[in-house]
């Protein structure tokens, strides 16, 4: 007799939490994610669908494989996951687990989600991220992207946080976070006269940036001589 696993019938759906990268088209369009693991060759926007990424005929989840999005019960465990050193850039995502799902001790394996929130961690200098700016890699047609702040994007394509969200669609909410501690898109308040210091050398940093590539374009930078 083959043991039959026990049915949930929830009134809500299930919350869970995961980490992927942010995606953008390459047409500059649309707005997603890719994953981490096993299906991360085949980016999915915000609300999607599971299908096998074996290419095999049968509806994700299925038992004897393992197709279908995955993630975890506890918001501990995904924030671990960002403790790795290829997993730093990546966001964390409190998903809806829709449709058919497989539960396992650590988490579910699911034929359908919604992500409701996005979290992107700090800029890779430290400072509070305000746009996903091009991370140097991707999947065939998608830029992945990184959080940056204003003054390390420079001539990188990049979208604000609120960009990303209204291009991503299905109401999605973007924040971003300082370490374990989500920030808002809102500036912190209280800084204190070394933080404002940083925030104004990354200010001109970038000033200095637009100066020089003004002149090697040939144009006429603020006290340089006009051009003919």
């Amino acid at each position: 007799m083959r043991l039959r696993l026990p049915e949930e019938r929830p009134t809500e759906p299930p919350t869970g939490y995961k980490i992927a990268h942010p995606v953008l088209s390459h047409d500059g369009a649309r707005a997603g994610f890719t994953g981490v693991s096993l299906g991360g060759a085949l980016p999915y926007g915000v609300l999607a669908d599971a299908s096998c990424v074996y290419g095999l005929r049968h509806t994700a989840p299925h038992r004897r494989c393992d197709c279908g999005f995955h993630c975890v019960h506890d918001l501990a465990t995904a924030e671990a996951l960002l403790c790795t050193a290829e997993h730093r850039s990546a966001a964390l995502l409190e998903v809806s687990v829709l449709g058919r799902y497989i539960r396992f001790e650590r988490g579910f394996r699911y034929a359908r989600q919604r992500v409701r929130t996005a979290t992107v961690g700090p800029c890779a200098c430290g400072t509070v991220a305000a746009a996903l700016a091009d991370a140097g890699w991707g999947r065939p047609g998608w830029r992945a992207l990184t959080p940056s702040c204003a003054g390390c994007v420079r001539g990188r394509t990049s979208l604000s946080l609120a960009d990303f969200a209204r291009l991503a669609g299905e109401r999605l909410r973007v924040v971003a976070g300082a370490g374990n501690k989500i920030a808002g898109l809102d500036p912190p308040e209280g800084l204190g006269v070394p933080e404002l210091t940083a925030e104004a050398a990354l200010l001109q940093a970038r000033l200095d940036w637009f100066q020089a590539q003004l002149a090697r374009l040939g144009g006429q930078g603020p006290g340089g001589p006009p051009q003919g």
